[in-house]
């Protein structure tokens, strides 16, 4: 048995699990399902759980409400948003709010020079205090049997700046000199760093478990890379971006990284 095991949870909330949340991920229930199952079953030998929290306002730079088109109407979501279509020559769209705007052209350039996501437009979703911000009933009642144990699982909100996305745990896709929450969590990698073992699971393995892992990995120092387990039955990808997925995974077990399903972790 490893000496400290750690569970680290990416975005377990309703509206990406259940299939009437606002950005539902198909299969993400089934994926906490089993999650749940697994913290109950070895819950003696988790040390420790860290789970974020994806914790957005209605106006955000990836919500509909941010952005007009060429005609004056805000995009739907799921529209694409590029650095061309902001700062070219016929700009396709603008911020709704002028005070923004130069924001806006920094953002999608800095995402552009970062070589991270396009910035993609998402149905307004885990607004801070909705229903569908809460952590899925199932993974909920097992984090809180965990806690039984006189443990504290360690919720890590993001996202809540409306400048920029927050996939990662760990630090916003674009920082902001303004807001040191959005910037390289340290104290967290060092926290998880110290575990020699740690289960990944969440939603969605196509864009923030992906990029969670991917900080952690680049913080981590290789040697360290093996301790990820990556829980391959307890996370899906967003529709549409399944070779993000698929490339996240291939990266990361080059690097090291070990996969198992839920049934099988601790077994």
């Amino acid at each position: 048995m490893p000496k400290k095991v750690v569970v680290l949870i990416v975005d377990p909330q309703i509206d990406f699990c259940s299939p009437s949340g606002a950005l539902y991920v198909p299969g993400a229930d089934k994926d906490m399902e089993r999650l749940a199952l697994m913290i109950k079953r070895v819950k003696d030998k988790i040390d420790d759980i860290f789970c974020s929290l994806d914790s957005h306002r209605l106006i955000h730079v990836a919500h509909p409400i941010w952005w007009l088109d060429e005609n004056g109407k805000h995009p739907n979501p799921f529209t694409i948003i590029s650095k061309d279509d902001v700062c070219g020559k016929n700009p396709k769209f603008r911020a709704y709010n002028p005070a923004y705007q130069k924001w806006s052209e920094q953002y999608v350039t800095k995402l552009a020079d970062n070589n991270r996501y396009p910035l993609c437009i998402w149905p307004p979703h885990c607004l801070i205090s909705s229903q569908g911000w809460g952590v899925y009933p199932s993974v909920f009642d097992a984090l809180c049997e965990w806690e039984q144990q006189f443990a504290t699982v360690n919720y890590i909100p993001k996202g809540s700046n409306i400048k920029t996305e927050h996939y990662s745990i760990f630090q916003a896709d674009v920082t902001d000199d303004e807001d040191p929450g959005t910037m390289l969590n340290t104290r967290i990698i060092k926290e998880i760093q110290d575990a020699d073992l740690i289960a990944v699971a969440g939603e969605a393995s196509s864009h923030c478990v992906a990029n969670s892992v991917l900080d952690l990995a680049n913080n981590f120092g290789d040697a360290n890379i093996k301790k990820l387990v990556f829980l391959t039955d307890c996370s899906s990808p967003v529709p549409g971006f399944e070779k993000q997925a698929e490339d996240f995974m291939k990266s990361m077990i080059a690097r090291g990284m070990q996969v198992s399903t839920s049934v099988d972790f601790l077994k």
